[in-house]
């Protein structure tokens, strides 16, 4: 009996031992602290999902999102706590078209690779290389924009009209074998270095001169790395083939080369093709329905930019570059078809009054509209044309595009936001906060949960941007804070280069490069490749 006691004694003197070793240990367990550098509370979330906000706490450490959640019983501690209340906290916006490259790449003001205009409409990543344009060295670029620093991400896309000039120069013809498997090899090249696939200028030289067929081959290519087919169609208006036409010619080369493919700023431009967008829009439906990935952007302005000459100036007229088409427009026996051909592009965009001079070598006439021009000077539009493109380069705007159909592809659920920025234009500083205010709050065309998600997950899932567009555990800490009582647009065409208002705080990889509605100098923008 006395040996059962010893050993039961024993043996409960061994479990109390094991229990206050768990007692001891479950408490420093559940006090383990989660140290973050950032913790943003109590603000209304939007996950970038297209669903409703949450009230969640969003947790950064270094440049990822670590925690989102509950933080009631959780052990945080937060070097900064961001109190978000009246809020809304979203991923990053990313706008998929802009022409920020130019500002990246300045050296002669090293403050532009700020890119402070987006930061300022809540955007951290922007895209380069649309409307076929950008260098083709995609992987020399990414470095060397890695090397600099910048205030928002990029990613970019291999442009087929960079491509082609570089092989073809400036030709109205088709390529040569030879030429072709020059131009494939280079788009290969780009994919293989990251580009998130083909972009094509098809209205402009020399993308223009390329047929159907040519487009498909090199697009191929990017389909074989896991790309996307993005395109300023061959005409938005009734410039040559005709708005509809032109989409159905995307949609064709998406299925010739098995590409998913998206529209570039999609529109209705010009009086003739005014009320179009129900029929593009069916057409797009169709396809999807058929089993294509179709998607398309759009920036929420009824004015266009470009360049007078791009405008105005027949495309046949422009081939060769600027040397050979400024003697054509001098050319007495060329000159009254060409004059002709100015006066239809005039009228198709709404008439002299609808082309405001914005920006451009040609400073005397900018502020002004060419039928201010015309009338100032004494001359008819199609002669001040004429006159100022033989100057220099000049910007646009072109008031070419009405509400109803603008209204009409915002509604569509493939269609996201994006600004097509470029100087001279408003939109380059103000469309997200523009479309928030217009068609969110004052229109109700769409809802704030569909703005934040269509400039956001849609765009990353769209583009196959990795790990970020959504407030998601390991993605990167990419996060805005706006005010959305006072996110307005301050940029208007007369003084078209003004920040927004109504962003709080924006960080970028995890860096406040926005706080409380100041930019901080911080450049922790990187230049991004397209995920496998």
């Amino acid at each position: 009996m006395k040996l059962k006691a010893a050993k039961l004694k024993a043996a409960c003197a061994a479990l109390c031992t094991t229990l206050l070793a768990l007692c001891a240990c479950t408490p420093e367990k559940q006090s383990e602290a989660l140290n973050l550098d950032t913790l943003i509370v109590n603000g209304n979330v939007y996950a970038g999902k297209n669903q409703p906000a949450s009230q969640v706490a969003i947790g950064v450490k270094g440049d990822r999102i670590v925690f989102v959640g509950d933080p009631e019983g959780q052990n945080l501690v937060a070097a900064r706590t961001i109190d978000a209340a009246g809020k809304v906290v979203a991923p990053g916006l990313i706008d998929p078209h802009t022409h920020s490259l130019s500002d990246f790449t300045d050296l002669r003001d090293n403050g532009k690779n700020a890119n402070l205009n987006y930061l300022t409409q809540g955007v951290t990543t922007v895209f380069n290389g649309n409307d076929g344009g950008g260098p083709i060295k995609t992987g020399d670029l990414i470095r060397s924009l890695n090397k600099r620093g910048l205030g928002t991400n990029t990613a970019l896309f291999i442009g087929h009209g960079a491509v082609r000039r570089h092989v073809m120069g400036e030709e109205n013809r088709h390529p040569t074998d030879a030429e072709l498997d020059a131009m494939k090899a280079l788009v290969a090249e780009a994919m293989e270095q990251g580009a998130l696939g083909l972009s094509t200028g098809l209205f402009y030289v020399p993308g223009t001169f390329s047929d159907t067929a040519e487009v498909i081959e090199l697009a191929k290519v990017a389909a074989e790395y896991g790309g996307i087919y993005e395109s300023h169609i061959r005409d938005e208006s009734s410039y040559n083939i005709g708005v509809v036409a032109a989409v159905q010619e995307l949609l064709d080369i998406g299925k010739g080369a098995n590409i998913p493919v998206h529209i570039a700023h999609i529109k209705a431009l010009g009086v003739d093709v005014w009320g179009e967008s129900a029929a593009i829009v069916d057409l797009v439906e169709k396809a999807q329905a058929n089993g294509q990935v179709v998607t398309a952007d759009q920036y929420p302005w009824n004015a266009s930019s470009t360049r007078l000459h791009n405008a105005a100036v027949p495309s046949e007229v422009r081939a060769g570059g600027y040397e050979q088409y400024s003697k054509r427009l001098q050319d007495p026996e060329l000159l009254p078809e060409i004059r002709a051909g100015i006066a239809e592009n005039i009228r198709r965009r709404g008439g002299p009054e609808s082309f405001l001079m914005v920006q451009g070598e040609v400073p005397e006439i900018i502020g002004k509209t060419l039928k201010e021009l015309s009338e100032e000077q004494g001359k008819d539009p199609v002669t001040v044309v004429i006159e100022n493109v033989l100057k220099g380069s000049v910007g646009i705007a072109s008031f070419n595009m009405n509400e109803e159909d603008i209204g009409h592809f915002m509604v569509q659920p493939w269609v996201m936001t994006s600004s097509d920025g470029t100087d001279g234009h408003p939109r380059k500083y103000a469309s997200f906060p523009r479309k928030y205010q217009n068609y969110v709050k004052d229109k109700g065309i769409i809802s704030e949960q569909e703005f934040i998600y269509r400039s956001s997950g849609m765009v990353a899932d769209t583009f196959k941007i990795a790990d970020r567009g959504y407030l998601q555990e390991g993605y990167f800490a990419d996060i805005v804070i706006i005010d959305t009582d006072n996110f307005r647009p301050v940029a208007d065409f007369k003084n078209w280069n003004k920040l927004s208002e109504g962003v709080v705080y924006a960080l970028v990889n995890g860096e406040v490069a926005i706080d409380n509605g100041k930019y901080t100098g911080t450049l922790a923008g990187k230049a991004l490749r397209r995920a496998d």
